[in-house]
């Protein structure tokens, strides 16, 4: 069974893992999001539903189950790293409102 790592401040680690009030004041706080106080009273609810889904989570026997990055075997398509089209400065220079010595000449910006 895999073990998820423990929280650093043990003070938002409860009985069946919840949120007070005061912690989600705090988390709100380390966050930097100012919320009003009903707003806050209305989040600790979903914070403690979310935490419950970890609990599950956690739960889940993983035994003998190869972690994955994908649910779908995916294979990546290499192609040769080759140069297919260089060599081509004139023909892509024709585009070019102003081209001087081979470049794009630009307008200065900094004065």
């Amino acid at each position: 069974m895999p073990v998820l790592a423990a929280p650093r401040d043990r003070r938002y680690r409860a009985a069946g893992m919840s949120v007070s009030p005061e912690q989600a004041r705090h988390i709100a706080q380390l966050a930097r999001i100012a919320m009003p106080e009903e707003e806050l009273e209305r989040l600790v609810p979903e914070l403690n539903n979310i935490l419950g889904w970890v609990e599950q989570l956690g739960e889940v026997d993983t035994e003998g189950v190869e972690p994955l990055a994908t649910v779908i075997e995916q294979k990546l398509r290499l192609r040769d790293d080759a140069v297919t089209d260089g060599d081509r400065r004139d023909d892509v220079l024709v585009n070019a409102p102003d081209a001087q010595h081979g470049f794009f000449a630009v307008p200065k910006v900094i004065e």
